[in-house]
């Protein structure tokens, strides 16, 4: 008998045969591809794999004008650069052609299944489908492989309808809306511009410029912090906040500050300072009256376990901890899993099920001495004997299909620094959700000065508990003062803090994945590409705040007054959940195809109805995306993109009249700030991890000898590769030597002597 499992990468299928024979073989198809053979139970067995996603949807006449007739196709036919999966295809095909049993060994979860389905059904056909099994695991261990291998299930047909569904709908509302939105574009100006839309991708968007809007809109309010500066408590000063907090009047601000500072300065003679900081504006005033102590009171509070992570849970962790955005955490994290360190990542469980034999991975962790001592400690924070059995700490969410994210307990050789972290992340999680909950204490002391009403708060941990395993958390450790009812303290000074309200906080990446998991928008495994496109259609900007581009913003103006079904959250969260009754067989493919379909074709029938207007208002909208800054002629300096040097450049809004150029470096951005000399856009650019800052102009700031020796270059010999003139350049990065013949020939070198050693290369040799 010979059986065929198909894999969803090659990494996976090496663990996957690795753990089914020692002596399994490694083979080759074609110069890429490789696939192992084995002998278990009187079988032959070939371990081959896909590279994600094999097929993809491609219209049966791409001459129709909308998309809803689709068939499946082998991806490299309508994917640029996918030329690599042929041989992949190819190579199960033939195993397929030998094969009476297929085994489907994919990532457990609706795209890992569609991956495998469409590898044996394009393959084998519908027969193929009939005689294949379903691996399921969560780690990429050996006992998980020999386990999901000895207790194989039915293939879920579901869960691949389900994930065929969602790709339909995706291909209906992606390509033919975007196709819509730019055919306005170019039948009202002409131009073709390919905007972009999506099922889930517009909705978010919408999020993040109802947000943006907030913002602009919001009116700041002033207020006022009265705060006492105390002395000789603690080592350091002690500040004390007035009980009234934020103060809306300055008139009752100014009545206290002048009360407890006993009215000797008057508060508007006070110079302001403005806090570099806070950018609060400052008053002090000295006081000579003694704060006396009227209430003292120490309290403690629990500090409890957290949970285990899933996705998006350790994804805001990551962001929290070391500002990885979304994207990278689940890539790093996809890495660890395939490389059998953690479990499988795109979970939304929080549950640790017996199943997992826990004690067994602390046991295995424990042979890390990074680890070791931690998890001992938790044996004895819970009285029990070492590597038996210990209950970890849950949270209320649940994945039939996996469990939280944990260790294998197999420790890694090698990771790279980023890998590294995520996975102590992990392994620190999932050490301390078996330990106890730490301890606060809080002092809150009340005082009163000249008659108002005072008091500080100092706090500190009194037990460590699952803290002392888990060191991402800034832990308080306050000094408690010896202070009694009654007593007296020493004001050293009053500060008046006049600060403005602020308008609510844009967006992170960390917390737009929870904003779309609490809306019920995409999919633990989708939310992290959704956002990654948003930045690639240059629709937002910023890290460590989403801010909205102008070109995102007008976009879902103009579809909010003309297609205001796109934005809608409601459609999409309900085609989700619809996909989610798919699996459980509670609905069928074709209701929600269909019902799909008439959405975006009643989208498509605003679009079109109002043509005209969304040209208008989308091209505008992406010229003025492009604006980055005034010409010295008041035209507009705009990003634009030249076909013929396939690159990317800066140029007046009023060429013909105006032929003003700058060149941008590969890879540059355009940045908000300008330059102190001319005036002009500053750029960054070169690599990731050495980029630099310029002007925009290349020439600002150079003298007349300088832009000479750029405009008319000096002659320094002849090109030994085409025999033209070889000319003294000077370009963004220094002076250099290059070849007049450029760019047909593009013979260059660093300077005069490194010329002289390219064209005597043999005294060089000699010396």
């Amino acid at each position: 008998m010979n059986e065929l499992i198909i894999c969803e990468k090659p990494s996976s299928a090496e663990k996957i045969a690795k753990a089914l024979s020692s002596s399994a073989k490694k083979q080759k198809y074609g110069r890429k591809v490789n696939y192992w053979e084995l002998e278990k139970d009187n079988k032959k067995i070939t371990v081959a794999s896909a590279v994600g996603h094999l097929y993809s949807l491609s219209p049966k006449n791409s001459r129709e004008k909308y998309y809803f007739d689709l068939k499946w196709v082998p991806a490299y036919e309508n994917e640029k650069g996918k030329g690599y999966i042929k041989e992949y295809q190819k190579a199960i095909a033939k195993f397929a052609k030998t094969s009476d049993k297929f085994v489907h060994a994919c990532d457990y979860d609706r795209e890992g299944t569609l991956i495998g389905y469409h590898a044996v059904l394009f393959s084998a056909g519908q027969k193929g489908i009939e005689n294949t099994t379903r691996m399921k695991f969560s780690t990429l261990t050996k006992k998980d492989i020999l386990t999901s291998y000895e207790n194989q299930i039915p293939l879920d047909l579901n869960q691949a309808d389900s994930g065929e569904s969602r790709h339909v709908l995706d291909y209906y509302f992606g390509v033919n809306i975007s196709k819509a939105l730019s055919q306005s574009v170019k039948i009202t100006k002409h131009r073709y511009i390919n905007m972009s839309a999506g099922r889930v991708q517009t909705p978010t968007l919408s999020i993040l410029v109802d947000r943006e809007k907030e913002i602009q809109e919001f009116i700041p309010e002033p207020y006022w912090m009265l705060k006492a500066i105390l002395k000789d408590l603690i080592k350091e000063d002690i500040v004390a906040e007035h009980v009234d907090g934020k103060i809306t009047e300055l008139k009752k601000a100014k009545a206290i500050f002048d009360k407890v500072t006993g009215g000797k300065v008057d508060f508007e003679d006070i110079k302001e300072k403005i806090d570099k900081k806070t950018k609060a504006k400052i008053k002090k005033g000295k006081s000579e009256v003694a704060g006396v102590v009227t209430k003292v009171k120490t309290t403690e509070s629990t500090k409890k376990l957290p949970v285990p992570f899933d996705l998006s849970g350790l994804q805001s962790e990551s962001y929290s901890v070391f500002g990885f955005s979304p994207k990278k955490t689940q890539t790093i994290a996809q890495s660890l899993y395939t490389n059998g360190y953690t479990s499988y990542p795109r979970t939304s469980s929080q549950k640790l099920p017996d199943s997992l034999e826990l004690e067994n991975i602390l046991k295995e962790l424990s042979a890390s001495s990074i680890f070791r001592t931690h998890i001992e400690e938790v044996y004895n924070e819970n009285n029990k004997k070492k590597f038996s059995k210990l209950k970890p700490n849950e949270g209320k969410k649940d994945d039939p299909a996996h469990p939280a994210i944990h260790p294998t307990g197999i420790l890694p050789e090698k990771l790279t620094t980023d890998e590294e972290k995520i996975y102590k992340l992990i392994v620190n999680r999932f050490i301390s959700v078996f330990s106890v909950d730490g301890k606060m204490e809080t002092m809150r002391v009340d005082l009163n000065i000249a008659d108002e009403k005072f008091f500080f708060r100092q706090k500190r941990i009194s037990f460590m508990g699952w803290l002392a395993h888990y060191p991402y958390r800034k832990l308080e450790a306050d000094e408690f003062p010896e202070i009694a009812k009654g007593d007296e303290i020493k004001v050293k000074e009053i500060i008046s803090e006049e600060k403005e309200t602020k308008p609510p906080a844009r967006y992170n990446q960390s917390s737009l994945i929870k904003e779309l998991e609490k809306r019920g928008l995409g999919t633990k495994a989708t939310r992290a590409d959704i956002i990654s496109k948003l930045y690639d259609r240059d629709y937002i900007q910023g890290n460590k705040q989403i801010e909205v581009k102008k070109l995102g913003e007008n976009i879902i103006d103009t579809l909010k007054d003309y297609a205001n079904d796109l934005t809608n959250e409601e459609l999409t969260r309900t085609l989700e959940k619809d996909l989610e009754k798919i699996m459980t067989g509670k609905i069928k493919k074709n209701n929600v195809i269909d019902k799909g379909e008439e959405e975006v074709k009643s989208i498509l029938k605003d679009v079109e109805k109002n043509q005209q207007k969304i040209g208008e208002k989308l091209f505008y909208a992406y010229e003025e995306s492009k604006i980055i800054g005034k010409c010295e002629c008041e035209g507009n300096l705009m990003i634009k993109f030249s076909p013929k040097f396939k690159s990317y450049f800066v140029g007046c809004s009023d060429y013909p009249e105006c032929n003003v150029t700058y060149s941008l470096p590969k890879g540059a951005n355009v940045l908000k700030t300008t330059c102190d000399k001319c005036g002009l856009p500053m750029i960054s650019y070169g690599k990731a991890k050495n980029r630099q800052q310029a002007c925009l102009d290349p020439n600002c700031g150079k003298d007349k000898a300088e832009l000479e020796r750029k405009y008319n270059p000096k002659k320094v010999g002849k090109c030994p590769e085409c025999g033209k003139d070889l000319l003294l350049r000077s370009g963004r990065y220094g002076e250099f030597i290059g070849c007049s013949g450029y760019p047909k020939c593009r013979f260059t070198a660093k300077s005069l002597e490194d010329l002289e050693k390219k064209l005597n290369p043999n005294e060089e040799n000699n010396k």
